[in-house]
């Protein structure tokens, strides 16, 4: 019999022991909890989403511009999704966008003054909600073993190609049906 956490054998099917199942189950649980939590406190203080909230916290802390496809890495959204979101942060005046001079593929964000003053306004309404819900329950060396382990975790999923760089779906044309 394979080990289930190898990733090979006809055993990867048989599905998770009761430990990885708890653990799975209470992170999904506590991931929607906290993101519910902040999506209340960023739609009360700042009339955003939580993806907005993303974007312009990462545009803040590049202190310049990013690409539109670095923000979509960065965040791990959807192209189309990332466009739309983009659109409505450059209409409401949180940010601009342009072509890049340096490729005429790429478009340029940056967040505008209007755009670090909201963040500014929400970021310590959502760093309590985070703190509240996160790292009050948890010592010091929890947060260190967690941060441990959440950056394994995530730099194990980060190591397979970006889903900026995945080709796009094409749909078929008419013709081909």
């Amino acid at each position: 019999m394979s080990d289930p956490r190898s990733g090979t054998g006809a055993d990867d099917a048989a599905g998770l022991d009761a430990a990885e199942l708890d653990t799975y189950f209470a992170l999904m649980e506590a991931v929607s909890l906290l993101q519910h939590s902040v999506e209340q406190q960023l739609r009360a203080e700042g009339d955003l989403s939580y993806v907005q909230f993303q974007l312009l916290a990462r545009l803040a802390a590049a202190r310049g511009q990013l690409t539109m496809t670095e923000l979509a890495d960065g965040v791990v959204y959807s192209r189309s999704g990332l466009t739309y979101q983009a659109g409505l942060l450059e209409k409401a005046g949180l940010i601009t966008r342009e072509p890049s001079p340096d490729d005429e593929r790429a478009t340029l964000v940056t967040i505008t003054a209007a755009g670090l003053a909201l963040v500014g306004r929400v970021l310590p309404g959502h760093v309590q909600v985070v703190r509240r819900l996160l790292f009050d329950p948890l010592t010091g060396d929890d947060v260190g073993h967690l941060g441990d382990i959440m950056a394994r975790v995530r730099d194990h999923m980060r190591a397979q190609p970006p889903r900026s760089a995945a080709p796009r779906k094409r749909r078929p044309s008419p013709a081909a049906g």
